[in-house]
């Protein structure tokens, strides 16, 4: 797999990335530890080179099977994990204190089995913390060689700016796909005009670009989708004009639809990278896939019109959730 660089940060990483959150978290129930430890491996030898993980996943047994899984080509590898929540708890709400960071920092060393995290994100801004205090604890880190660089997650355009301008941000991360594409109103610009790289989660659309997923599915009953307006029964049957436009596009490519999904991402900008999910390893290699499909400009402009020809049906987030991206 080729590499891709993070905007002007020098921070090397596979194309496409693993985002490894539901392999414990959000999804239904986690996985069994050997079969996590397996996929991990094998996602590692398909060219995979950037994990991604979060202290708030679990709480805290993603990073501990992250850390087994890697521990033995941590050299050969960039793993990215976040801080933010309190108590590393997403429902308890926001906490990004000086203390709080570095007691994070500390604890996912040791669950991740290594002496530096390779990027170090805010998992979402704080408004109690001043952003330069954020910015600066992680500095510090950097300096100590705990931390190689900082990144932000679903940040806004000032509060990107005011980090920037206290440690350079390697990179934002953010929700991307082809059904939601907020970030080309402002957060794309302002990460090419600062040099920063862009990360893209649920570039599947939480796998509803798949085309696995229908207005017949069902979720398990703790599974994240259960409570996106975008996942309603209506709003999938409303949706589905996309998923059928990204299938026929895949049809004349001879690939899957998540494959076609996951190229337009990576065709958008040099420093894009998107870090697909899964608890499979038959589809994890078929993401991996994706990058040998490769978008004309033709096959671009069919996408773009007919993209702009489609609304899609449903917020990203239930409104307590939303609330906290975009700061």
């Amino acid at each position: 797999m080729k590499k891709r660089t993070l905007g002007k940060s020098g921070l090397e990483v596979s194309e496409i990335g693993f985002g490894c959150m539901g392999i414990s978290f959000a999804y239904g129930e986690p996985m069994e530890k050997s079969a996590a430890l397996s996929l991990l491996r094998a996602t590692f030898e398909r060219g995979v080179t950037f994990f991604d993980t979060a202290e708030a996943y679990g709480p805290f047994t993603n990073e501990e099977v992250v850390g087994e899984a890697l521990a033995p080509i941590r050299d050969k590898v960039i793993i990215a994990t976040k801080f933010g929540f309190k108590d590393g708890d997403p429902r308890q709400g926001m906490d990004s204190r000086p203390e709080r960071i570095r007691e994070v920092a500390e604890a996912s060393l040791k669950r991740l089995k290594t002496d530096h995290i390779d990027l170090y994100y805010q998992h979402r801004v704080d408004a109690d913390v001043p952003m330069e205090e954020v910015a600066g604890t992680v500095r510090d880190l950097i300096r100590e060689g705990k931390v190689k660089h900082f990144g932000m997650s679903e940040a806004g355009a000032q509060s990107i700016r005011r980090a920037h301008a206290v440690q350079p941000v390697a990179a934002l991360q953010s929700e991307y796909s082809m059904w939601w594409r907020e970030p080309e109103k402002e957060i794309l610009v302002t990460c090419e005009e600062l040099g920063i790289g862009f990360v893209a989660f649920s570039p599947l659309g939480k796998g509803f670009l798949t085309g696995k997923i229908d207005a017949s599915t069902t979720f398990a009953k703790d599974d994240f989708r259960n409570i996106v307006p975008r996942f309603a029964k209506e709003a999938r049957e409303a949706n589905q004009v996309l998923v059928d436009r990204v299938s026929a596009i895949a049809t004349t490519k001879k690939a899957t639809p998540a494959q076609i999904a996951i190229a337009w991402v990576l065709a958008q900008k040099p420093w894009i990278v998107p870090i697909p999910g899964t608890t499979k390893q038959d589809r994890m290699k078929e993401n991996n896939s994706a990058a040998e499909v490769a978008l004309t400009p033709g096959d671009l402009r069919e996408i773009r019109e007919a993209l702009a020809q489609i609304k899609v049906v449903g917020e990203r987030y239930p409104a307590q959730l939303a609330a906290r991206t975009g700061k």
